[in-house]
Order: C-alpha cells, then sequence, then structure tokens
C-alpha cells in the first residue's frame, strides 16, 4: 500500500507517478523524497542511493530519477488515515521491550 508523507491516506495511481503528482486528500506532492524507498534519514545526503545528487528540500516535488514509491504493509489502517503515528509505535515496541 502507498501512503502520503503527509497525511498517511492511501494513494491510488491510475498510471506512473509524475512528478506533478499530488496527494488527494491534503494536496501534498508525492514525488518527494520522503515517499521514496530509498530516503533515510541516517544515510549521507538522507538516501541509501549512492549515486543520487543531493535533494536539498525533501517536502518538495524533485526530479530525481532514483525514486521508487515507498509500500507500507496494509495491516493496522483505519480508513484512509495511519493507524498510529511513528512516536505511538515507538513507545508502544519501548513498553513490550519491559513487558512483564
Amino acid at each position: 500500500m502507498r501512503t502520503c508523507h503527509h497525511c498517511g491516506g492511501e494513494v491510488v495511481l491510475a498510471a506512473a507517478l509524475q512528478r506533478t503528482d499530488s496527494c488527494g486528500r491534503c494536496f501534498s506532492d508525492l514525488k518527494v523524497c520522503l515517499n521514496c524507498r530509498f530516503y533515510d534519514a541516517s544515510a549521507p545526503n538522507q538516501c541509501r542511493e549512492p549515486e543520487v545528487d543531493p535533494v536539498v528540500d525533501k517536502h518538495k516535488a524533485n526530479f530525481c530519477e532514483f525514486f521508487e514509491y515507498r509500500e507500507s504493509p496494509g495491516a493496522g489502517r483505519a480508513g484512509s488515515r495511519v493507524a498510529g503515528s511513528d512516536q505511538d509505535r515507538a513507545r508502544a515496541a519501548f513498553d513490550s521491550l519491559f513487558k512483564k
């Protein structure tokens, strides 16, 4: 399942993703680093693709030729909204470590 980096809504594309495509729910750009499977905040230039040119604004549409939409698991979704934030999932994982 593809989701929007901004609102968490499900993204359904009839054709290949274009640079100008936006989320039908919040109108955020879709071809952005934050939606790419290579995006990694801890990697150099925040990208795991070694040949990529640096992108300054990770929230804006770009011309990256290595872009591949990040697929998210469909489980844990409620409607078109993400069922929990990253912080909630991290807290749940932390709490499960110390469960009695």
